[in-house]
């Protein structure tokens, strides 16, 4: 069965001016659905033609980098657009002690992943991850993802591909840190992937 492009949990005008529906035109409905397509072509017809993408990420990792690259970017993307929210979100209580320990408060860590994202060169992606029952900033670059590192639950992932913030920001990536970051990571959706002790399935 062919992978699909999700669609996204909100209305493509909830994210503005964070992220505007005029980017989220070309980056959900233009790239992902390009991720998704080469995928779906590349595993027509073999083994892989049936399986989870996740699987299909974890199989193509080291032997076969196109497809990789497009089925980690698909993944990637789907994780993305839940990581961000227009409404209003909180963490959970298990969330919240974890980020106190961590990272001193939310702020403190607010400012933590903006610090790494603002700091990581060229395209990638940054994400909150739980570890050993601990919180980790991880860095990614250009399509790598953590859907298939064991040992690694990622809980949140802001793209830092220009594609993701330059119709808004123009080149000034901290401008878009600080925008999504500020008031856009769905903190609910964090709370879920750690209380579910695992990577998040893509759809489909």
């Amino acid at each position: 069965m062919a992978f699909k492009l999700i669609d996204l949990p909100y209305d493509d005008s909830a994210l503005a001016p964070a992220v505007s529906a005029e980017t989220l035109s070309y980056h959900h409905g233009k790239h992902h659905q390009a991720y998704i397509d080469k995928t779906n072509k590349a595993i027509e017809g073999t083994d892989l033609a049936d399986k989870p993408l996740e699987d299909v990420v974890a199989a193509a990792r080291g032997s076969d980098q196109g497809l990789f690259n497009n089925a980690a970017q698909s993944w990637n993307h789907g994780f993305y657009w839940h990581s961000m929210t227009g409404e209003e979100s909180s963490a959970s209580d298990e969330l919240k002690s974890m980020i106190d320990s961590a990272f001193g408060s939310t702020d403190g860590l607010k400012d933590k992943l903006k610090e790494r994202g603002a700091g990581h060169f060229a395209s990638g992606w940054v994400w909150l991850a739980e570890k050993g029952g601990e919180l980790t900033i991880e860095e990614t670059h250009d399509g790598d993802t953590l859907a298939d590192k064991n040992g690694l639950n990622p809980l949140l992932v802001i793209d830092l591909w220009e594609h993701a913030y330059y119709l808004d920001h123009q080149n000034k990536r901290p401008e878009y840190l600080d925008a999504v970051v500020g008031s856009k990571l769905n903190w609910s959706f964090a709370s879920d992937n750690l209380a579910r002790g695992n990577t998040w399935r893509y759809p489909g």
